[in-house]
């Protein structure tokens, strides 16, 4: 077991045979957690930055472009038969 200090600015380094071992390159973000008489370090998931363009497509929908009220009027049907069906 190694051991580290609570430095006077509150810091405190990980050993680097524990940042080797789970691959945490400098700049690593964690969330950390009360846990018991201790702490819990998880690292965050980093992700890839991406642009609008790269994802505004993502639904998959190449039909033409819906209206407020057409969306509207779709769910007020949709609820009409599921209640038709003797659901909700």
């Amino acid at each position: 077991m190694e051991t580290t200090k609570l430095s006077s600015k509150g810091q405190v380094i990980l050993p680097r045979s524990v940042r080797d071992a789970h691959n945490w390159p400098p700049g690593t973000e964690f969330a950390v957690e009360a846990a018991g008489d201790g702490v819990l370090l998880r690292p965050l998931k980093s992700f890839k930055p991406t642009a609008l363009k790269d994802v505004i497509g993502s639904t998959g929908y190449t039909g033409k472009a819906r209206s407020l009220g057409d969306m509207e009027k779709a769910i007020a049907r949709g609820i009409k038969e599921r209640n038709a069906r003797g659901r909700y």
